[in-house]
Protein backbone atom coordinates (compact mmCIF):
# COMPACT_ATOMS: atom_id res chain seq x y z
CA UNK A 1 0.00 0.00 0.00
CA UNK A 2 2.62 2.46 1.13
CA UNK A 3 4.38 2.27 -2.04
CA UNK A 4 1.69 1.06 -4.39
CA UNK A 5 3.72 -1.52 -6.39
CA UNK A 6 0.66 -2.84 -8.32
CA UNK A 7 -1.25 -1.52 -11.27
CA UNK A 8 -3.09 1.90 -10.50
CA UNK A 9 -4.96 2.76 -13.82
CA UNK A 10 -8.71 2.67 -12.94
CA UNK A 11 -8.85 1.21 -9.83
CA UNK A 12 -12.42 0.10 -8.89
CA UNK A 13 -14.02 -1.21 -5.97
CA UNK A 14 -15.60 -4.73 -6.04
CA UNK A 15 -19.12 -3.17 -6.78
CA UNK A 16 -17.36 -0.99 -9.35
CA UNK A 17 -17.02 2.62 -7.91
CA UNK A 18 -13.85 4.11 -9.26
CA UNK A 19 -11.33 4.87 -6.73
CA UNK A 20 -7.91 7.35 -6.57
CA UNK A 21 -5.24 7.16 -3.72
CA UNK A 22 -3.79 10.22 -3.53
CA UNK A 23 -2.01 9.75 -0.27
CA UNK A 24 -1.36 6.44 1.14
CA UNK A 25 -1.15 7.44 4.83
CA UNK A 26 1.22 6.22 7.06
CA UNK A 27 2.43 2.55 8.57
CA UNK A 28 0.64 2.59 12.30
CA UNK A 29 2.91 0.53 14.79
CA UNK A 30 0.42 0.37 17.42
CA UNK A 31 -3.06 -1.28 17.92
CA UNK A 32 -5.69 -0.33 15.13
CA UNK A 33 -5.63 0.23 11.00
CA UNK A 34 -2.30 -0.55 9.46
CA UNK A 35 -2.02 2.95 7.71
CA UNK A 36 -3.47 6.21 9.11
CA UNK A 37 -3.62 10.05 7.93
CA UNK A 38 -5.32 8.65 4.22
CA UNK A 39 -6.69 10.40 1.66
CA UNK A 40 -8.91 7.95 -0.70
CA UNK A 41 -11.49 9.65 -3.90
CA UNK A 42 -14.19 6.91 -4.09
CA UNK A 43 -16.79 7.95 -6.70
CA UNK A 44 -17.00 11.77 -6.18
CA UNK A 45 -16.36 12.13 -2.40
CA UNK A 46 -12.39 12.23 -0.64
CA UNK A 47 -12.28 10.00 2.08
CA UNK A 48 -9.85 11.13 5.04
CA UNK A 49 -8.64 8.73 7.30
CA UNK A 50 -7.36 5.22 8.02
CA UNK A 51 -6.66 1.90 5.67
CA UNK A 52 -6.79 -1.67 6.84
CA UNK A 53 -5.07 -4.56 4.92
CA UNK A 54 -5.65 -8.02 4.53
CA UNK A 55 -4.94 -10.83 2.65
CA UNK A 56 -8.61 -11.85 2.18
CA UNK A 57 -12.10 -9.82 2.73
CA UNK A 58 -12.92 -12.24 5.63
CA UNK A 59 -9.76 -11.08 7.78
CA UNK A 60 -11.75 -8.59 8.77
CA UNK A 61 -14.67 -10.62 10.27
CA UNK A 62 -11.91 -13.16 11.16
CA UNK A 63 -9.69 -10.10 12.99
CA UNK A 64 -13.11 -8.93 14.83
CA UNK A 65 -12.88 -5.37 13.27
CA UNK A 66 -16.54 -5.12 12.91
CA UNK A 67 -16.67 -4.56 16.85
CA UNK A 68 -13.27 -2.39 17.42
CA UNK A 69 -14.22 1.04 17.75
CA UNK A 70 -10.12 1.89 16.79
CA UNK A 71 -11.28 0.79 13.31
CA UNK A 72 -14.63 3.35 12.80
CA UNK A 73 -12.29 5.78 10.46
CA UNK A 74 -11.64 3.45 7.82
CA UNK A 75 -11.96 4.57 4.73
CA UNK A 76 -10.50 1.84 2.49
CA UNK A 77 -10.05 -1.87 2.89
CA UNK A 78 -7.45 -3.40 0.47
CA UNK A 79 -7.23 -6.95 0.46
CA UNK A 80 -5.57 -9.58 -2.17
CA UNK A 81 -9.08 -11.47 -2.69
CA UNK A 82 -12.09 -11.31 -2.08
CA UNK A 83 -13.32 -14.45 -0.88
CA UNK A 84 -16.77 -13.24 1.15
CA UNK A 85 -19.88 -12.68 -0.69
CA UNK A 86 -20.68 -9.15 -1.40
CA UNK A 87 -23.87 -8.58 1.27
CA UNK A 88 -21.87 -9.96 4.17
CA UNK A 89 -18.57 -7.45 3.06
CA UNK A 90 -18.59 -4.07 5.55
CA UNK A 91 -20.28 -1.16 3.84
CA UNK A 92 -16.77 0.33 3.70
CA UNK A 93 -14.74 1.08 -0.10
CA UNK A 94 -13.05 -2.38 -0.89
CA UNK A 95 -10.39 -2.98 -3.48
CA UNK A 96 -9.08 -6.38 -4.76
CA UNK A 97 -5.62 -6.63 -5.71
CA UNK A 98 -4.52 -10.05 -6.71
CA UNK A 99 -5.32 -9.33 -10.85
CA UNK A 100 -2.73 -6.16 -10.29
CA UNK A 101 -0.34 -7.99 -8.29
CA UNK A 102 2.44 -10.81 -9.62
CA UNK A 103 1.84 -13.13 -7.11
CA UNK A 104 5.89 -14.11 -6.01
CA UNK A 105 6.10 -10.09 -5.19
CA UNK A 106 3.14 -10.43 -2.74
CA UNK A 107 5.21 -13.42 -1.06
CA UNK A 108 8.25 -11.71 -1.19
CA UNK A 109 6.80 -8.74 0.38
CA UNK A 110 4.95 -10.52 3.12
CA UNK A 111 8.29 -11.92 4.03
CA UNK A 112 9.68 -8.66 4.20
CA UNK A 113 6.63 -7.68 6.25
CA UNK A 114 7.25 -10.37 8.98
CA UNK A 115 11.22 -10.49 8.84
CA UNK A 116 12.44 -8.69 12.04
CA UNK A 117 16.08 -7.95 11.48
CA UNK A 118 17.74 -4.96 11.98
CA UNK A 119 15.75 -3.80 9.04
CA UNK A 120 13.74 -5.80 6.73
CA UNK A 121 16.21 -6.49 3.82
CA UNK A 122 19.24 -7.59 5.65
CA UNK A 123 19.82 -10.49 4.30
CA UNK A 124 19.54 -9.48 0.55
CA UNK A 125 20.69 -5.44 0.86
CA UNK A 126 24.05 -6.55 -0.83
CA UNK A 127 22.50 -7.89 -3.76
CA UNK A 128 21.25 -3.76 -4.80
CA UNK A 129 23.94 -2.72 -7.09
CA UNK A 130 26.21 0.30 -5.72
CA UNK A 131 24.74 2.50 -8.42
CA UNK A 132 21.08 2.69 -6.48
CA UNK A 133 22.71 2.94 -3.12
CA UNK A 134 24.46 5.61 -4.33
CA UNK A 135 21.18 7.50 -5.84
CA UNK A 136 19.05 6.41 -2.81
CA UNK A 137 21.36 7.93 -0.15
CA UNK A 138 21.46 11.09 -1.95
CA UNK A 139 17.58 11.09 -2.01
CA UNK A 140 18.03 10.61 2.35
CA UNK A 141 20.44 13.04 2.88
CA UNK A 142 18.43 15.30 0.82
CA UNK A 143 15.51 14.32 3.18
CA UNK A 144 17.12 14.32 6.12
CA UNK A 145 18.76 18.22 5.66
CA UNK A 146 15.36 19.47 4.50
CA UNK A 147 13.46 18.42 7.91
CA UNK A 148 16.26 20.42 9.90
CA UNK A 149 15.61 23.18 7.75
CA UNK A 150 12.06 22.98 8.07
CA UNK A 151 12.89 23.40 12.34
CA UNK A 152 15.30 26.18 11.94
CA UNK A 153 12.29 27.99 9.34
CA UNK A 154 10.20 28.03 12.51
CA UNK A 155 13.23 29.58 14.76
CA UNK A 156 13.62 31.99 11.82
CA UNK A 157 9.76 33.13 11.83
CA UNK A 158 10.39 32.96 15.84
CA UNK A 159 13.36 35.04 16.22
CA UNK A 160 12.30 37.44 13.28
CA UNK A 161 15.14 36.09 11.02
CA UNK A 162 17.98 36.38 13.47
CA UNK A 163 20.07 34.26 12.30
CA UNK A 164 22.96 34.24 15.10
CA UNK A 165 19.64 33.34 17.21
CA UNK A 166 18.90 30.07 15.17
CA UNK A 167 22.08 29.26 15.44
CA UNK A 168 22.81 29.66 18.76
CA UNK A 169 19.82 27.24 19.42
CA UNK A 170 20.53 24.70 16.31
CA UNK A 171 24.24 24.97 18.44
CA UNK A 172 22.63 24.13 21.75
CA UNK A 173 20.37 21.50 20.72
CA UNK A 174 23.30 19.62 18.86
CA UNK A 175 25.35 19.72 22.30
CA UNK A 176 22.87 17.57 23.64
CA UNK A 177 22.28 15.22 21.25
CA UNK A 178 21.29 12.52 21.30
CA UNK A 179 19.20 12.34 24.93
CA UNK A 180 19.85 15.87 26.10
CA UNK A 181 18.66 17.62 22.85
CA UNK A 182 15.29 18.52 24.23
CA UNK A 183 16.67 19.97 27.44
CA UNK A 184 19.25 21.72 25.81
CA UNK A 185 16.30 23.50 23.03
CA UNK A 186 14.47 24.71 26.07
CA UNK A 187 17.50 26.16 28.05
CA UNK A 188 18.52 28.07 24.38
CA UNK A 189 15.02 29.65 24.42
CA UNK A 190 14.76 30.82 28.07
CA UNK A 191 18.06 31.76 27.93
CA UNK A 192 18.24 33.87 24.48
CA UNK A 193 21.58 34.85 23.04
CA UNK A 194 20.59 38.48 23.21
CA UNK A 195 20.79 37.80 26.55
CA UNK A 196 23.65 36.25 27.13
CA UNK A 197 25.55 38.43 24.58
CA UNK A 198 25.61 41.16 27.07
CA UNK A 199 27.54 38.73 29.50
CA UNK A 200 29.87 37.42 26.35
CA UNK A 201 32.82 39.00 28.03
CA UNK A 202 32.28 37.31 31.42
CA UNK A 203 32.46 33.70 31.11
CA UNK A 204 31.52 32.81 34.56
CA UNK A 205 27.99 35.16 34.66
CA UNK A 206 27.50 33.36 31.38
CA UNK A 207 28.13 30.00 33.31
CA UNK A 208 25.67 31.58 36.16
CA UNK A 209 23.10 32.58 33.55
CA UNK A 210 23.25 28.59 31.61
CA UNK A 211 23.56 26.53 34.71
CA UNK A 212 20.99 28.45 37.00
CA UNK A 213 18.42 28.54 34.18
CA UNK A 214 18.82 25.02 33.47
CA UNK A 215 17.66 24.29 37.29
CA UNK A 216 20.91 22.76 37.85
CA UNK A 217 22.24 25.82 40.88
CA UNK A 218 19.00 24.84 43.46
CA UNK A 219 20.04 23.29 46.90
CA UNK A 220 22.80 22.62 48.42
CA UNK A 221 25.72 23.10 46.17
CA UNK A 222 28.74 21.30 46.93
CA UNK A 223 31.71 23.34 46.61
CA UNK A 224 32.96 27.03 46.60
CA UNK A 225 32.77 27.71 42.97
CA UNK A 226 29.36 25.97 42.45
CA UNK A 227 28.01 28.36 45.71
CA UNK A 228 29.65 31.53 43.52
CA UNK A 229 27.43 30.49 40.71
CA UNK A 230 24.32 30.31 42.72
CA UNK A 231 25.29 33.40 43.95
CA UNK A 232 25.90 35.03 40.76
CA UNK A 233 22.93 33.60 39.29
CA UNK A 234 20.41 34.33 42.00
CA UNK A 235 21.20 38.06 40.98
CA UNK A 236 20.96 37.84 37.15
CA UNK A 237 17.70 36.22 38.29
CA UNK A 238 16.13 38.85 40.09
CA UNK A 239 17.71 41.84 37.61
CA UNK A 240 16.47 39.35 34.25
CA UNK A 241 13.13 38.40 35.88
CA UNK A 242 14.00 34.89 34.94
CA UNK A 243 12.68 31.88 35.50
CA UNK A 244 14.36 28.30 35.29
CA UNK A 245 13.52 25.21 33.99
CA UNK A 246 12.85 21.71 35.95
CA UNK A 247 16.45 20.34 36.72
CA UNK A 248 15.28 16.84 36.45
CA UNK A 249 14.70 17.14 32.95
CA UNK A 250 18.59 16.18 32.39
CA UNK A 251 19.48 12.48 31.93
CA UNK A 252 23.18 11.46 33.11
CA UNK A 253 22.05 7.96 33.42
CA UNK A 254 24.51 5.50 30.92
CA UNK A 255 26.57 8.11 29.50
CA UNK A 256 30.16 8.96 29.43
CA UNK A 257 31.03 11.97 31.87
CA UNK A 258 32.55 13.38 28.50
CA UNK A 259 29.18 13.58 27.15
CA UNK A 260 27.31 14.75 30.84
CA UNK A 261 25.19 17.84 29.98
CA UNK A 262 27.07 19.63 32.88
CA UNK A 263 30.32 19.43 30.78
CA UNK A 264 28.26 20.77 27.84
CA UNK A 265 26.63 23.46 28.94
CA UNK A 266 29.92 24.65 30.34
CA UNK A 267 31.06 23.91 26.54
CA UNK A 268 28.02 26.27 25.33
CA UNK A 269 29.25 28.91 28.13
CA UNK A 270 32.72 29.30 26.59
CA UNK A 271 31.48 28.84 22.56
CA UNK A 272 29.37 32.21 23.47
CA UNK A 273 32.65 33.62 25.32
CA UNK A 274 35.07 32.59 23.14
CA UNK A 275 33.22 33.28 19.45
CA UNK A 276 32.04 36.47 17.96
CA UNK A 277 28.78 36.14 15.20
CA UNK A 278 29.29 32.44 15.37
CA UNK A 279 26.70 32.55 12.32
CA UNK A 280 28.53 34.83 10.45
CA UNK A 281 32.13 33.30 10.85
CA UNK A 282 30.58 29.82 9.51
CA UNK A 283 29.24 31.97 6.53
CA UNK A 284 32.84 32.91 5.85
CA UNK A 285 35.22 29.75 6.74
CA UNK A 286 36.18 28.17 3.22
CA UNK A 287 37.26 25.11 4.76
CA UNK A 288 36.77 22.14 7.11
CA UNK A 289 39.69 23.33 9.23
CA UNK A 290 37.90 26.71 9.55
CA UNK A 291 34.91 25.52 10.36
CA UNK A 292 36.48 23.15 13.20
CA UNK A 293 38.49 25.89 14.96
CA UNK A 294 35.56 28.07 15.76
CA UNK A 295 34.71 25.36 18.03
CA UNK A 296 37.53 24.61 19.17
CA UNK A 297 37.04 27.07 22.44
CA UNK A 298 38.59 26.04 26.22
CA UNK A 299 36.11 25.74 29.14
CA UNK A 300 36.71 27.34 32.51
CA UNK A 301 39.40 25.74 34.49
CA UNK A 302 36.67 24.75 36.72
CA UNK A 303 35.44 21.91 34.45
CA UNK A 304 38.60 21.16 32.43
CA UNK A 305 39.06 19.10 36.33
CA UNK A 306 35.16 18.54 36.83
CA UNK A 307 32.23 16.79 34.83
CA UNK A 308 29.80 17.56 37.44
CA UNK A 309 29.59 19.94 40.13
CA UNK A 310 31.71 18.35 42.66
CA UNK A 311 32.98 15.50 41.29
CA UNK A 312 36.31 15.39 39.80
CA UNK A 313 37.94 13.62 36.77
CA UNK A 314 41.75 12.66 36.08
CA UNK A 315 41.13 13.70 31.63
CA UNK A 316 41.24 17.45 30.94
CA UNK A 317 37.27 18.30 30.00
CA UNK A 318 36.05 20.19 26.76
CA UNK A 319 34.49 19.92 23.59
CA UNK A 320 36.26 16.99 21.56
CA UNK A 321 36.96 16.28 18.30
CA UNK A 322 33.98 13.88 17.98
CA UNK A 323 31.76 16.16 19.18
CA UNK A 324 32.82 19.07 17.01
CA UNK A 325 32.72 16.45 14.23
CA UNK A 326 28.74 15.79 14.99
CA UNK A 327 28.44 19.57 15.18
CA UNK A 328 29.04 20.29 11.84
CA UNK A 329 27.44 17.22 10.09
CA UNK A 330 23.89 17.39 12.48
CA UNK A 331 23.61 21.11 12.73
CA UNK A 332 26.01 23.18 10.78
CA UNK A 333 25.42 21.84 7.23
CA UNK A 334 21.51 21.73 7.36
CA UNK A 335 21.94 25.50 8.49
CA UNK A 336 23.90 26.45 5.67
CA UNK A 337 21.46 24.11 3.33
CA UNK A 338 18.78 26.84 4.92
CA UNK A 339 20.30 29.75 4.56
CA UNK A 340 21.39 28.87 0.61
CA UNK A 341 17.67 28.57 -0.23
CA UNK A 342 16.57 31.35 1.27
CA UNK A 343 19.08 34.11 0.04
CA UNK A 344 19.43 32.06 -3.16
CA UNK A 345 22.88 31.35 -3.34
CA UNK A 346 23.40 27.95 -4.38
CA UNK A 347 27.72 27.56 -3.70
CA UNK A 348 26.66 27.63 0.01
CA UNK A 349 25.11 24.58 -0.57
CA UNK A 350 27.35 22.80 -2.64
CA UNK A 351 30.21 24.23 0.04
CA UNK A 352 27.81 22.43 2.65
CA UNK A 353 27.87 19.08 0.58
CA UNK A 354 31.51 19.26 0.02
CA UNK A 355 31.83 19.72 3.95
CA UNK A 356 30.22 16.98 4.83
CA UNK A 357 31.64 14.39 1.95
CA UNK A 358 34.55 15.38 4.07
CA UNK A 359 33.72 14.30 7.17
CA UNK A 360 33.96 10.89 8.81
CA UNK A 361 30.97 8.80 9.67
CA UNK A 362 29.35 9.22 12.77
CA UNK A 363 29.83 5.84 14.54
CA UNK A 364 26.82 4.51 16.46
CA UNK A 365 24.19 1.26 17.21
CA UNK A 366 22.46 2.64 13.50
CA UNK A 367 25.91 2.82 11.55
CA UNK A 368 27.12 -0.56 12.70
CA UNK A 369 24.17 -2.25 12.50
CA UNK A 370 24.18 -1.32 8.38
CA UNK A 371 28.09 -2.59 8.29
CA UNK A 372 27.23 -5.69 9.46
CA UNK A 373 24.36 -6.52 6.66
CA UNK A 374 27.43 -5.42 4.23
CA UNK A 375 26.44 -1.19 3.66
CA UNK A 376 29.30 0.36 4.80
CA UNK A 377 29.59 4.14 5.88
CA UNK A 378 32.57 6.47 3.69
CA UNK A 379 31.63 9.09 5.38
CA UNK A 380 29.15 11.31 7.05
CA UNK A 381 26.74 11.54 4.09
CA UNK A 382 26.61 7.60 4.14
CA UNK A 383 25.59 7.92 7.71
CA UNK A 384 23.08 11.21 8.33
CA UNK A 385 21.62 9.06 4.57
CA UNK A 386 21.67 5.47 6.53
CA UNK A 387 20.37 7.30 10.11
CA UNK A 388 17.60 8.62 8.03
CA UNK A 389 16.89 5.48 5.71
CA UNK A 390 16.56 3.29 8.96
CA UNK A 391 14.25 5.53 11.21
CA UNK A 392 11.86 6.85 8.79
CA UNK A 393 11.77 3.70 6.11
CA UNK A 394 13.23 0.38 7.61
CA UNK A 395 11.46 1.29 10.68
CA UNK A 396 8.05 1.60 9.44
CA UNK A 397 8.35 -1.19 7.03
CA UNK A 398 8.50 1.34 3.93
CA UNK A 399 9.93 -1.03 1.12
CA UNK A 400 7.70 -0.20 -1.09
CA UNK A 401 8.76 3.61 -0.89
CA UNK A 402 12.26 3.00 -0.95
CA UNK A 403 14.54 2.62 -4.30
CA UNK A 404 16.64 -0.38 -2.81
CA UNK A 405 13.22 -1.67 -1.41
CA UNK A 406 11.60 -1.65 -4.12
CA UNK A 407 14.79 -2.98 -6.45
CA UNK A 408 14.99 -5.80 -4.21
CA UNK A 409 11.36 -6.68 -4.53
CA UNK A 410 11.41 -6.69 -8.32
CA UNK A 411 14.12 -8.89 -8.56
CA UNK A 412 13.11 -12.05 -10.25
Amino acid sequence: MAGRPFQQHDLTTITGEPVRIIKPGMLNRDTGPDFSGALIKVGNILWAGNVELHLQTSGWRKHRHHKDPNYNNVVLHVVFEQDTPPEKLPSIPCIELQDRIPKFLLHRYARLMRDQAFVPCAGLARQASPLIWQGWKERMLAERWEAKAGVFREWLEQTRYNWEEVCYRAVAQGLGMPVNATPFLQLANITPHLLLAKHKPHLFQLEALLFGQAGLLAGDMPDAYSRKLAQEYAFQRHKYKLQPMAGHLWKFLRMRPGSFPTLRIATLAALVHHTHHLFSRLLEAGTPEEMTQLFTVQVSPYWQQHYRFGKSMDKPGGIGAVTIRNLLVNTVCPLLHLYAQHNQVPHLHMRALRLIETLEAEDNATTRGWEEIGVGCNNAIDSQALLQLKRYYCDQKRCLDCAVGAHLLGKA
